[in-house]
């Protein structure tokens, strides 16, 4: 019913398709920008099945206001959709989970923005941001290297710094604590191209990340690598041993062999986790 789709639909007409075919998409695509939340899962946040009409009317869980944050965020930068992956994905099925899962690297690499929200940052010296626990989880690295563009915001939903229009991918100053945190090259976070070259260095990224499921290491990892493996759990470290496999196979790397710690279930030849690197 708005003025604009109208306008648009005026330019649809044969005699002027073929020239505005490029203004249409445009418009189309700039309307379904969406905006993606990187965060650390808490106590009570909203799954999918809690979602039920109006996000802003909700009051319980308690982890809603995180979600109504973000959403209210998300608008006032002039997003009409937002996604969470607490509550936009149905984690009671397991084709979807799996689908997810696979999918989530390219859907942070294609969102218009990701806001990293560190709940456990109240200022913004140097120090409080490297100490998030926010660095210490396993699919946040993706969530890191796969966007464009990336806003990091303080407990109180405050810019860590900068404006509004902020990018925090090229800021140096910032860049240099992402760097200090992750122990990625800067290079790598501004602009991270999935694959297997130098997947030794790729997984070290990785030696100190936690996953609340075992599995959960080598899935975070698929789309940094480029590579899918079945997404299952109650394989605990074979996923991670699989993932290996994969990218062996596909870079003919054998330093991947050199390690140190627990072995692979699935093969004693590979570590069972990325610390082993």
């Amino acid at each position: 019913m708005s003025e604009q789709y109208k306008a648009l639909l005026l330019l649809t007409t044969p005699q002027l398709a073929q020239t505005q075919t490029l203004y249409i998409k445009e418009v189309v695509r700039k309307y379904f920008e969406y905006a993606m939340l990187s965060h650390r899962w808490e106590d009570e946040e909203p799954v999918f099945r809690d979602i039920q009409g109006d996000v802003y009317l909700m009051e319980e869980p308690a982890g809603v206001k995180k979600l109504q944050r973000f959403c209210r965020t998300a608008k006032t930068l002039g997003f009409q959709w937002a996604w969470s992956d607490t509550c936009c994905i149905d984690k009671d099925s397991s084709a979807n989970l799996a689908e997810c899962i696979a999918s989530m690297f390219l859907w942070y690499r294609n969102s218009a923005i990701t806001i990293v929200y560190l709940s456990d940052v109240n200022s913004s010296s140097g120090d409080a941001l490297k100490g998030s626990l926010w660095f210490t989880r396993g699919w946040t690295l993706q969530e890191l290297l796969a966007p464009r563009f990336i806003q990091f915001y303080k407990a109180d939903w405050t810019l860590y710094f900068g404006g509004q229009e902020v990018n925090h991918k090229n800021v140096d100053r910032m860049l240099d604590l992402l760097e200090t945190a992750t122990g990625v090259d800067k290079k790598f976070i501004v602009n991270f191209s999935p694959g297997v070259e130098n997947a030794r260095a790729r997984l070290r990224w990785a030696h100190k990340r936690k996953t609340l499921k075992e599995e959960d290491i080598a899935y975070s990892l698929m789309g940094i690598f480029d590579i899918q493996i079945t997404v299952e759990y109650g394989v605990q470290a074979r996923a991670f041993g699989r993932l290996l496999m994969e990218i062996v196979g596909r870079s003919g790397d054998i330093t991947l062999f050199d390690w140190v710690g627990q072995g692979s279930r699935l093969n004693t030849c590979l570590p069972a986790h990325p610390k082993c690197y």
